[in-house]
């Protein structure tokens, strides 16, 4: 029998307070998930990037409001993705789906109905004059997720984003640690700031941030490795929708390849049918 959400739950907790540091990779559908899990990965997320992708749509920070992928449908790829496997799920939830804490504190119990145990809530807006929400309002929405996780009876990983360092303002790294060390006291479990990945730059966060650091890898190619930021003390590694972005780059050199070449040389390497069956016929 597999773990209930609760000993999930408590499982991925753990994993954030104790010492160490694990690599949690991003799926973006059920198959995907179910491919990291035979890998042999213990804990994925979700990338609302990928889902948004897999589902013919850009990404949703990058969008307009019409083109993204709605809360409902986002939830449902997110439930797909926790049936599919018997590993811990951290959900992508954006920007907690609106402007609101009450938003946030929706975004949140719909994550744990879903049967996600971790979710990321992030302060950037979308809007290109107001990238990042005012740091009280934010401050607020992490606080409303606390208190909408404490009453859930799941010890839901709170995971609080920042985009300041993605912002080109001045002054950005020092708001970006004010934004997180705020977050933190507000209840967040985890604090994620895209935007550093470099040894030196992921060194200084891990020294002045008062909490577990969730880095994310591979949006660039950086030559960055897990034994590095395990020895500087960054405590969970991520890594976006670079593995969605990788698996479309890789079809559409085949398709280039079969549409102006005439050959089929992409086909030489393949996971087989039976493999596959295999994989997907149980829950892993």
């Amino acid at each position: 029998m597999g773990l209930s959400q609760l000993e999930k739950a408590q499982h991925f907790l753990k994993l954030h307070t104790s010492a160490g540091c694990f690599l949690m990779p991003n799926a973006w559908d059920a198959g995907s998930a179910k491919m990291l899990v035979a890998s042999g990965f213990t804990a994925i997320g979700t990338t609302s990037a990928g889902i948004a992708f897999s589902m013919g749509h850009p990404d949703n920070a990058f969008c307009s409001v019409h083109a993204r992928v709605k809360k409902d449908a986002m939830l449902a790829e997110i439930k797909a993705i926790t049936q599919a496997v018997s590993v811990p799920v951290n959900a992508d939830l954006e920007g907690g789906f609106g402007d609101s804490p009450a938003d946030v504190a929706d975004a949140i119990r719909s994550a744990i109905e879903a049967g996600a145990v971790g979710g990321n809530i992030e302060d950037y807006t979308g809007i290109k004059d107001t990238p990042l929400y005012d740091i009280s309002l934010a401050v607020e929405r992490i606080q409303a997720a606390r208190e909408t996780i404490d009453s859930s009876g799941i010890p839901f990983v709170l995971v609080a984003r920042t985009d300041r360092l993605n912002i080109n303002q001045a002054n950005g790294f020092a708001e970006a640690v004010q934004r997180a060390n705020l977050y933190r006291e507000a209840g967040a479990d985890c604090l994620f700031l895209p935007g550093a990945s470099d040894v030196a730059t992921v060194s200084k966060l891990v020294q002045e941030i008062d909490g577990p650091l969730n880095v994310v890898v591979g949006l660039s190619g950086s030559e960055v490795s897990v034994a590095q930021l395990k020895d500087i003390g960054v405590r969970r590694i991520s890594i976006g929708g670079s593995l969605a972005r990788a698996v479309y780059f890789k079809m559409r050199q085949a398709a280039e390849e079969m549409l102006h070449s005439g050959t089929f040389t992409y086909a030489q390497k393949q996971i087989s049918q039976s493999e596959l069956n295999t994989i997907f016929e149980s829950k892993l």
